[in-house]
């Protein structure tokens, strides 16, 4: 029976990933269908994103603290609760509301990476780790390959009753699978500190997603950032006085955890400029002497092989985890990374290239995110896997949301006679050519294979061996006496 949990909680990524991407397809028809405007029909994905930015490190908390698995039936119903709420939503307002509770599923990527290591014996769960993360990049490739279909055939509704298949059965596998783990004797949770991060998180997080509607410079704008620095700053005293912090921010110091959340704000940018550039560079007419004049159909295609390419990697980064270490892992995303935006750069002025430089870029990005959970997950204790992985889960979301809008403002910048022009392109794939080469820098700093940082002191976690994810996946972890090593 525990052989299945692995199986399960892949399955799990892989339905939140998919509720997630899968509104950017049914967009516009989303807000004809809602009779509401472009900016509207956003904030129904905008919404999920700032709901799972808040929730992931609180739930990976909680499941720290009272285990994966009860934390996990909770977080699974109310997002299908959500889903079923957005599907069937006849109103912008019900339809915001229903995305805001699917949002707390992405809480499952913490208690995802949890029960891999509760599970998984050490010398598997780098591959596990590995795989887990795949599934951002599977998600958002079966969300376009489905989408054209179902919009055409059965409507738009239909696309976001999808995931809702997936998760109603994952409840009740769940339930049935996912064993019980006791909750940690005299642990309890910082309300206080979970309140006041929500508050800086979704003040901070509306003004970047919300900055080109209203202008960066508008009062709006302005007072969100300002009442967002305000409550980082109540956060951090509470975080610092209370004996039971949301988020330990020593922790947080380890180098392997910084190292590795600052490569995911990186990546996460990295992933959403390219979301934000390829379609509107594809979709831009012929007239525009660089654009090709493409559908959205012709756009989604172009995204199909760099998620295809994403997935690829992530799957096989625990094998080069094995050989060479997350590190240099992170290095090879770095260059790969790096490469295609630069080529991109330079050469875009054929739909081979744009797939040649995006396939690239997408392997590339396929081995930071495996990366940077494993660095994460090797480098502290297992009661505090949930949380580590939630923030950098949470982090990757703000990298994501500035890629979307720094893009879309090159782009923007570039406008004349009504068109964009090739320059807004060209900067906005060099600044993200460029800021992998952060990421080349945080790679170096990272530790290397066999060094952990806890406590001050560096111990030897490198796996033995590497052995196929189909077996022996019965052991638990709480059974290992080298699982905490």
């Amino acid at each position: 029976m525990r052989g299945l949990v692995p199986l399960l909680a892949f399955l799990g990524v892989m339905a939140y990933s998919l509720s997630m991407a899968v509104v950017t397809p049914a967009l516009p028809l989303l807000q004809q269908g809602l009779r509401t405007t472009a900016a509207g029909a956003a904030w129904a994905l905008t919404a999920m994103t700032l709901s799972a930015a808040v929730s992931t490190p609180v739930v990976g908390r909680l499941g720290d603290l009272y285990g994966p698995r009860r934390v996990l039936l909770v977080v699974v119903a109310v997002a299908t609760v959500g889903m079923v709420i957005a599907a069937a939503a006849w109103s912008l307002p019900v339809m915001v509301a229903g995305r805001v509770l699917a949002g707390v599923g992405g809480g499952v990527f913490p208690l995802a990476y949890t029960i891999i290591r509760d599970v998984f014996p050490p010398e598997r769960t780098v591959s596990a780790v590995g795989l887990m993360s795949s599934m951002l990049g599977l998600g958002g490739a079966l969300s376009w390959c489905i989408a054209g279909p179902v919009i055409d055939h059965l409507g738009w509704r239909w696309l976001l009753w999808v995931p809702v298949l997936g998760l109603v059965p994952g409840l009740v596998a769940a339930w049935w699978i996912v064993p019980a783990s006791a909750p940690r004797e005299g642990a309890g949770v910082d309300w206080w500190g979970a309140l006041l991060f929500a508050g800086w998180l979704v003040a901070a997080l509306t003004a970047l997603t919300q900055g080109m509607d209203w202008g960066w410079a508008s009062p709006g704008v302005i007072g969100l950032l300002a009442l967002a620095l305000a409550l980082a700053v109540c956060w951090l005293v509470v975080e610092h006085r209370v004996r039971e912090p949301l988020i330990d921010l020593r922790l947080m110091r380890r180098r392997g955890v910084w190292t590795a959340n600052a490569a995911s704000l990186l990546a996460g940018y990295a992933l959403m400029a390219g979301g934000v550039l390829f379609p509107l560079l594809v979709q831009l007419p012929e007239r525009s002497g660089f654009g090709f004049g493409g559908t959205a159909t012709q756009a989604a295609l172009l995204q199909i092989p760099a998620s295809v390419g994403m997935t690829a990697a992530g799957m096989s980064a625990g094998l080069l985890d094995r050989w060479i270490g997350s590190r240099a892992v992170l290095l090879v995303d770095a260059v790969a990374t790096g490469a295609g935006y630069g080529f991109l750069a330079f050469e875009h002025g054929a739909m081979w290239q744009l797939y040649l430089g995006g396939t690239v870029r997408g392997v590339g990005l396929g081995f930071a995110y495996a990366a940077v959970a494993n660095l994460v997950v090797a480098a502290v204790p297992l009661s505090e896997t949930g949380v580590a992985t939630g923030i950098n889960t949470l982090i990757r979301t703000v990298g994501a949301s500035l890629g979307t809008q720094v893009s879309a403002v090159l782009v923007a910048a570039s406008v004349t006679a009504g068109l964009p022009g090739e320059r807004g392109f060209t900067i906005g794939f060099a600044v993200s050519g460029v800021l992998m080469a952060g990421v080349l820098v945080v790679a170096l700093i990272a530790p290397r294979r066999g060094e952990r940082a806890r406590g001050g002191q560096e111990i030897a976690v490198a796996p033995t061996a590497l052995s196929s994810l189909s077996g022996g996946v019965d052991r638990v972890g709480a059974d290992d006496p080298g699982r905490n090593t």
